[in-house]
């Protein structure tokens, strides 16, 4: 093993899934640049390091250095202080400030922020906040660099020391040396595999029942992400057994612990006891889950047996002076519609575009108006909120604002004990709503209000666990409106009437409009993924803004099945950030990703203490470099980042269609291919579609569209909403504690 050392001068490739990186070493001495690679994180150019690895030569590369441990260590000259303290890694230092402090002390500037941080106050523009802000961030990056090493002794990245420390703060090292399985649930982005990878090196026996405990849980919230509320209990064993690669009794047994110790829930799903024990057929709960589903059915049936506020007299009369006040004459599933809402405590609306929601939700809200009713409107995002308000007139909340949110309270507010004040509340975008979401709203609506909860069925399901929407309609307890006349508007769409060819299983209109003339629905003809991603990048950057004049920035937004490949969201950001917003000035990169302002950015996880949510994006206003912070405007919610929270964004120049739910753009281009056909389903090109305003653009084969709406089939979700409430008795009447 040898050792080198040098300051970072810049990474020119780096893998977010391993964090292997080449990069640029100034060494000490030497002219020419050294070539490093190896698994390394958390690093920006201008640290300074010490590494430990060995010289390799690779054929096309020449000369590196095969980094195996390493270490930021402070430099010893002037220069290299400057640099060092320059590069970002102390909140409250950045470039400037560390010019200006070194040119005051010189060599001794490091030894003044450990041991007399007063002194610099005597620095322009540091003040004794500043100060403060310093010293923390000198003292979090000390033990930072203790909890790095110890990760790297048992073979973990430094990319997590950071998260670490904020979870575990100086009791880190203790807090994993005990029971590193902790790691997996407390810290995002860890996961299982790289909390046993630590417990192994520590001691941990790999057929240990804590191992497959924590392992079965582990496997079990890997099924919730990909929306399952429940799995089969052979089906988990299996996946279990496969992934830690031990005997299937030892996971039989980590499953009886685990609902021994109520970790899990398992109930039988088998008509009777003599078939259960013959085939084993169970559903595995993560308790919470349980507990939401089981008391989502029985408040929402409970809610439903209701007295209504009206009898129909009211209804009709009422009707009658809304279309009179509001100059329409309702068609007849329409009126069917609005006169339901009246009379029925709880009421589904489901229709795609076109089909006049938005016309019933009004003719209704008049209607409650005119009777004095106290209504409340939501949507799951907050640009499905914004656009509800702007469609309706009336205010409209996320349901998390609704139900207001505090993570400092310990979640949500309203609830059965300080229930909504409502007579009425009206959910758009309901299809969005996942089973935990949807059982925190139907806690907080008083029996005696109505719940109307309008949507898409035929769109993707929630991101979250669950299919409620779905699954309420197919329950056949609930009253349920569908629309299916598209009016006339919006039959002059071609968005509108593809979409509802798409959904019905006809290939879509693709024929280009007459000479001279615009159409808002194009389909480009292309084979291949390069040649997409180049026509991609001519649509946005040229064509479309010059020839229909929208902004290329804000307008237009590039949708796409997958996340990987020449036309998955990661590289299709890269590619149209450089194209969109050139340049390197005000930059910040995180791993793999380079922030810039002016950049279009979508949070990937929801923030309650930021109230910022999965899915909404916004736009890069400021990068701060001294106090470590980027300001981002969402839809003029100003919010700020520390650069460790940077993981909790993505460039938003691509996103997934998933992501893009609840949302609508003026433009919208989607490609379509046949290496996307893992993805490619119909409601996933329907939604997609679907969230295009004024035009949408399709790139692709021809193949590739008849597969995707060819397959109805959408993905399975093991949920058992729809049986819980057509099948009254499996209730047993009454409400699970926990919830």
């Amino acid at each position: 093993m040898q050792t080198i050392y040098g300051y970072l001068e810049r990474i020119t490739f780096y893998n977010e899934e391993n964090h292997f990186i080449v990069a640029k070493l100034k060494e000490k001495g030497k002219r020419e640049l050294t070539t490093i690679v190896g698994n390394l994180a958390g690093l920006n150019p201008g640290v300074f390091l010490k590494l430990e690895g060995k010289w390799e030569h690779n054929k096309k590369y020449g000369e590196q250095f095969k980094v195996e441990r390493y270490e930021t260590v402070i430099p010893a000259t002037v220069n290299g202080i400057e640099k060092y303290l320059g590069s970002g890694l102390i909140k409250g230092i950045g470039p400037v400030m560390a010019r200006r402090m070194v040119d005051k002390f010189g060599i001794d500037t490091i030894d003044i922020i450990e041991n007399n941080p007063q002194k610099l106050l005597e620095v322009e523009g540091i003040g004794s906040k500043r100060i403060v802000m310093i010293s923390e961030a000198w003292e979090q990056q000390k033990d930072i660099k203790d909890i790095m090493l110890f990760l790297q002794e048992h073979g973990v990245s430094a990319a997590y020391s950071a998260k670490i420390y904020k979870v575990y703060g100086k009791d880190a090292i203790n807090v994993v040396n005990e029971n590193p399985y902790r790691l997996a649930s407390d810290i995002k982005g860890i996961g299982f595999i790289i909390a046993d990878k630590i417990a192994q090196k520590i001691g941990f026996e790999p057929e240990s029942i804590a191992r497959a405990e924590e392992g079965t849980i582990y496997a079990l919230q890997n099924l919730t992400n990909e929306g399952h509320v429940y799995y089969p209990y052979e089906s988990l064993i299996d996946k279990t057994k496969e992934m830690l690669n031990v005997d299937r009794e030892i996971i039989v047994k980590a499953v009886s612990g685990l609902f021994e110790k109520r970790r899990i829930i398992v109930e039988d799903l088998a008509d009777s006891f003599e078939e259960d024990l013959a085939t084993n057929q169970k559903a595995v709960y993560l308790p919470f889950l349980h507990v939401a589903e089981v008391n989502l059915a029985n408040r929402l049936l409970q809610l439903r047996d209701q007295q209504s506020l009206f009898v129909n007299a009211d209804a009709e009369k009422y009707l009658f002076q809304v279309e009179k006040e509001l100059n329409i004459k309702l068609a007849p599933k329409q009126r069917e519609a609005v006169l339901l809402s009246a009379k029925r405590k709880v009421l589904v609306i489901t229709g795609g575009p076109g089909t006049g929601k938005t016309t019933i939700i009004k003719s209704m809200l008049n209607i409650y108006k005119l009777k004095g009713q106290k209504i409340l409107l939501a949507a799951p995002t907050g640009r499905a909120a914004k656009r509800m308000e702007e469609t309706t007139g009336y205010e409209a909340k996320t349901i998390h604002r609704l139900l207001e949110f505090s993570p400092q309270k310990g979640g949500f507010q309203r609830n059965n004990d300080y229930p909504l004040n409502a007579n009425v509340v009206i959910i758009d975008e309901a299809s969005m709503i996942d089973i935990l979401l949807m059982y925190n709203l139907i806690k907080a609506i008083p029996l005696e209000a109505k719940l109307i909860l309008v949507g898409d069925v035929h769109q993707l399901p929630s991101v979250g666990p669950g299919n409620v929407l779905r699954d309420i309609i197919n329950s056949n307890v609930i009253e349920v409106v569908t629309l299916t006349e598209i009016f006339r508007q919006s039959k002059e769409s071609k968005i509108v009437l593809n979409a509802h060819r798409i959904n019905r299983g006809n290939f879509p209109d693709i024929r280009h409009p007459p000479a001279g003339s615009t159409s808002d629905f194009y389909f480009i003809q292309s084979d291949e993924p390069e040649d997409v991603l180049k026509k991609i990048c001519g649509l946005c950057k040229s064509h479309i803004p010059q020839k229909f004049n929208y902004d290329a920035l804000k307008d237009i937004q590039v949708l796409t099945p997958m996340n990987k490949g020449v036309i998955g969201v990661a590289n299709l950001n890269v590619e149209l950030q450089k194209l969109l917003n050139p340049g390197k000035k005000n930059e910040v990169v995180h791993g793999s990703k380079i922030f810039k302002v002016k950049d279009k950015v979508i949070q990937l996880e929801n923030n309650y203490d930021k109230e910022v949510y999965n899915g909404d994006i916004g736009w890069i206003t400021d990068i701060d470099r001294e106090d470590r912070e980027i300001t981002i405007n969402f839809d003029g919610k100003i919010v700020k980042y520390d650069f460790m929270e940077l993981d909790e964004l993505s460039l938003a120049y691509a996103v997934s269609v998933h992501k893009s739910q609840g949302s609508e753009y003026p433009v919208v281009i989607l490609p379509v291919m046949v290496q996307h056909f893992i993805l490619l389903q119909r409601n996933l090109i329907y939604t997609g579609i679907t969230r295009g305003k004024k035009m949408v653009v399709l790139l692709g084969t021809k193949k590739a569209l008849a597969i995707s709406i060819n397959n109805n089939k959408p993905f399975e979700r093991y949920t058992r909403l729809k049986e819980r409430l057509s099948n009254v008795p499996l209730q047993k009447n009454k409400i699970l504690k926990g919830g």
